[in-house]
């Protein structure tokens, strides 16, 4: 059995051919790690169907369907989304792996760092959009000018505007990474975050905006932690931001 890609360290030289082969065994890893998060997800196909009509109304709680193969290919759907939700970690994993040699040590455990705070935030907008944003969003959507239409759900829609919710959300509570990123880079600088706060809360109402969601109501509840998490992201930037310049201004300077 061959042995698990290694991972090299930083500054180490490799040739072209080893950079390709590692390449390869880690897409073929991440791969396989899709192959069994879908293979597990389709297994409890059935608990992930009730676990997402559960926001539906009594009176639609079961999605109808208009084609002979629709039911099939829909639970093949929801398989494939949770199945890379249930891979995600594994891919994430052989991503940063390869990537990694070419960041120095205190930039990798930043980096590491950051990556375990998103999957955190990540795992919490999936939560918060379950529990409140897609609830929220299918009262009013279906109740709206109910008494104008025969209102019957398709199951292939639904769970694409399921997805597309907690997508969504989660990339929502991803705020704070990218302005720690943007900090950590030096493309802004916290003081210039708690200066210009005000133009930072319009644009995330912009972008709460131009993300998915059809109605106000989904809208209105992604802008509310949107500008939290931002005011949040403000926050950690000014604590961690003398830190990093700290630690920067202590490493040992490189003669050229």
């Amino acid at each position: 059995m061959r042995a698990l890609p290694r991972r090299l360290q930083h500054g180490e030289e490799a040739t072209l051919v080893e950079h390709l082969d590692e390449l390869r065994t880690r897409l073929i890893i991440a791969l396989l790690a899709l192959a069994a998060g879908f293979a597990i997800a389709y297994g409890f196909h059935g608990d992930l169907l009730g676990w997402l009509n559960k926001p539906l109304p009594a009176r639609l709680h079961k999605p109808v369907t208009f084609g002979v193969a629709e039911p099939f290919l829909t639970s093949v759907m929801v398989s494939l989304y949770a199945g890379f939700l249930l891979a995600l970690p594994v891919i994430l994993w052989q991503t940063w792996s390869f990537l990694a040699p070419a960041f120095e040590e205190h930039s990798q455990r930043t980096v590491a760092a950051l990556v375990a705070f998103a999957t955190v935030l990540g795992v919490g907008g999936i939560a918060f959009g379950y529990w409140l944003a897609l609830p929220a969003a299918v009262h009013f959507l279906t109740n709206y000018d109910s008494s104008h239409y025969t209102i019957l759900i398709r199951a292939r829609d639904y769970y694409s505007f399921a997805a597309l919710v907690l997508l969504a959300v989660a990339v929502v509570f991803e705020v704070p990474i990218f302005v720690l990123a943007l900090v950590r880079l030096r493309i802004v600088t916290a003081a210039k975050l708690r200066k210009s706060w005000r133009g930072g809360i319009v644009l995330m109402a912009v972008i709460a905006v131009a993300l998915p969601g059809v109605d106000p109501v989904t809208t209105t509840i992604e802008m509310i932690p949107l500008m939290l998490l931002y005011l949040l992201a403000i926050g950690l930037a000014s604590i961690l931001e003398p830190r990093w310049r700290t630690a920067q201004s202590q490493e040992p300077a490189v003669d050229v």
